[in-house]
């Protein structure tokens, strides 16, 4: 998998600023004023930068490029504006303008003492994310060969001792080097940038910034999995590289199509039963929180979505490869509390399945049994994630008796028409847990919205044959499927649906996230479980 970029934080006491080579980031306070230890040369070319018109245009969190500057090694300097009062996302912000221009240079930022040291790393390592495991060349021309079954190289494992820093097993599955002074991060990879923090307090700054690096590791771990082509993240796969999480303390099991038809889950195995790649449901515990009951994250994880005999346009289906998306925000939730040892109790359970037509398929029109024992009249085979999430819920309240339910879907083209790319449709029948995800998601800059359920919508899906159908048709597709995973959640359990197929992957570059997968949820709900499962 990808892994954050390395970020030391060393002593600026000891700093050569003028020798610094690759890129050298200079934060920028209220009076416009330029750090010591520049050589005169360089301080007047970036004073007179300073006074130009186009760093006055250059709002809280954005940044002006120099390059070649006189007087330092450096190829390129960056004038990063950051008052010492910015706030998190103005933080997160200009480490991303950092991330977004570093490519694989050697990187120095100079922070001095500034509050917000933790939010400018974690920008950085984000934003700096790139998915260019199937490009042939180093500068990134050329493709991998198409058609072919491309082997996933095997996940690495994290390790965490009692130092507060995690580093990856090098190649031969030892215990890497020590990090430099205060290291708050990953080892680096060939080929990759290196970012230098020098500040007064670089072990104050390591330990600050360490459940960032977390954070950055399970975003990276999500945005991996809904990046990887079908072709190689197949449901054994997935299966394989969550198995591979045991190495961080996480319990981690496997069920296969035997033990689920046991269960009774009919509605999950009849999605799966037109591919070749065999359904599974994976189950992570994180038991860091004594004996109190656990919350429980449950994701669609799709790894591919034809539609089924209801088959979808050709046209963009190619996309389809991210309808695991909850699926992958869930696990890497999942890494992010293993690396950083939550103090909560918390299972992720993931339903795994590929949507192909085959002979074997379901139809239109078919009647199966869910592990809840209601009978399900399909309508529509494209409406195949409310029959995984409803299977699995179940099996998530029956198994764990959680204090909460949180599900996770890319789950509707509806909610893009409501809400377009920029918020998660939010539905919950708890309005104390709708709280808390909405100011979770806003403390971590990640947009959602809360929308409606009502039982005058269960009139859309009731079903003439069987118990409920799974689709109500175009009005109020959101909420209609909603209504049908609501009918999964026992009396009594708080729960929320969050559909994040507007947000999971998003035509454009977001502020933190390259073109391609966001990795959102990761952020809001490591922050729902400090707020509410830690504190």
């Amino acid at each position: 998998m990808n892994h954050p970029v390395e970020i030391r934080f060393m002593p600026e006491a000891d700093a050569d600023l003028a020798a610094c080579e690759g890129r050298l980031v200079l934060l920028i306070g209220e009076r416009d004023q330029l750090p010591k230890g520049l050589p005169p040369a360089a301080r007047k070319s970036l004073a007179r930068a300073l006074g130009s018109k186009q760093w006055g245009e250059v709002k809280p969190g954005g940044a002006l490029e120099i390059a070649f500057p006189a007087g330092l090694a450096a190829d390129a300097v960056q004038l990063l504006r950051l008052p010492r009062r910015a706030d998190v996302a103005t933080a997160r912000k200009a480490g991303a303008a950092v991330g977004a221009r570093m490519g694989k240079a050697e990187v120095t930022v100079l922070c001095s003492g500034h509050p917000r040291i933790a939010e400018l790393t974690l920008g950085i390592a984000l934003r700096g994310y790139d998915f260019s495991t199937y490009k042939t060349s180093p500068a990134g021309e050329g493709e991998a060969e198409a058609g072919g079954d491309v082997p996933a190289a095997p996940p690495q494992a994290v390790t965490h001792g009692a130092a507060p820093d995690a580093r990856l097993n090098d190649a031969s599955g030892q215990p890497a080097e020590p990090a430099a002074v205060g290291q708050a991060a990953v080892a680096a990879q060939p080929g990759k940038a290196r970012v230098t923090v020098l500040c007064s307090d670089p072990e104050s700054a390591a330990r600050a910034a360490q459940d960032g690096a977390a954070l950055a590791e399970g975003v990276f771990f999500t945005r991996d999995l809904i990046n990887e082509p079908a072709n190689v993240l197949t449901t054994s796969d997935f299966a394989d590289r969550l198995l591979a999480m045991r190495e961080l303390g996480l319990e981690v099991e496997v069920l296969d199509e035997d033990e689920l038809s046991r269960l009774g889950m009919r509605a999950l195995l009849a999605v799966g039963q037109g591919s070749d790649s065999p359904s599974k449901v994976v189950v992570m515990r994180w038991q860091g929180g004594g004996d109190a009951a656990p919350l429980a994250l449950v994701g669609k994880g799709v790894v591919f979505d034809t539609g089924g005999i209801s088959i979808k346009p050709a046209q963009g289906m190619e996309e389809m490869t991210m309808d695991m998306g909850g699926a992958g925000v869930v696990a890497g939730v999942m890494r992010t509390l293993a690396l950083r040892r939550a103090r909560a109790n918390v299972v992720g359970v993931v339903g795994l399945v590929e949507n192909m037509p085959d002979a074997r398929a379901q139809r239109p029109g078919d009647i199966v049994r869910s592990m809840k024992g209601d009978m399900i009249e399909v309508v529509n085979t494209d409406a195949e994630g409310r029959m995984v999430l409803a299977d699995i819920l179940w099996y998530a309240q029956e198994r764990f008796q959680p204090a909460a339910v949180v599900n996770l879907a890319t789950l509707t083209g509806a909610i893009i028409v409501a809400l377009g790319h920029e918020k998660a449709g939010l539905f919950c029948n708890d309005d104390a847990l709708a709280g808390e995800l909405a100011k979770a998601a806003e403390a971590e800059g990640e947009g959602i919205w809360r929308m409606p359920l009502a039982p005058a919508y269960d009139e859309l899906i009731k079903s003439r044959l069987a118990d409920i159908k799974n689709s109500g048709g175009r009005p109020a597709g959101s909420i209609t499927a909603a209504q049908f995973l609501q009918r999964f959640i026992r009396n009594g359990t708080p729960w929320a649906h969050i559909d994040i197929a507007g947000v999971a992957l998003p035509p454009k570059e977001t502020t933190l996230a390259p073109k391609g997968a966001t990795g959102w949820g990761v952020l809001t709900l490591d922050r729902l479980v400090r707020d509410r499962f830690e504190a």
